[in-house]
């Protein structure tokens, strides 16, 4: 059956509608990991008002906002791959998503805020280390 350039299969379409955007593997266990070593925090929360941006894990007193991003979704370097079927669609997707994640940081960084990116590949661990450490420091 011939497919025109932008189509989607049904099975990709339904692959995709399955994919998680909160409470994945690595968030969950990063939250796990930080509520062990007794961080409080906020969960998928909007740090600025009036910014339609929402983080995965968010230290209010500190203004650290932790953002959990995919590997595909969000381009990783180390781990992205680029779809050979409708592949103008997905890498234009995926830079916007890229061009999104920059515009949010500068945002935040310009009202006070600290943003923290951690890719899904990442171990828990070391990853809440390296969080808990930034909002030791930026504890008022």
């Amino acid at each position: 059956m011939p497919r025109d350039a932008l189509s989607t299969t049904s099975q990709v379409r339904a692959r995709m509608s399955r994919q998680r955007s909160r409470d994945t593997d690595i968030e969950l266990n990063l939250r796990r990991s930080l509520h062990a070593a007794g961080f409080r925090y906020r969960v998928h929360r909007r740090p600025l008002k009036g910014v339609r941006r929402e983080a995965d894990i968010l230290f209010g007193p500190a203004r650290v906002a932790v953002f959990v991003d995919g590997c595909f979704w969000h381009g990783c370097p180390e781990h992205a791959t680029w779809p050979k079927n409708n592949a103008a669609f997905w890498r234009e997707k995926i830079e916007k998503n890229r061009a999104r994640d920059e515009d949010t940081d500068a945002r935040l960084a310009a009202a006070g805020w600290l943003a923290v990116r951690i890719w899904e590949h990442e171990s828990a661990e070391p990853a809440a280390a390296r969080i808990a450490e930034l909002v030791r420091a930026r504890r008022p």
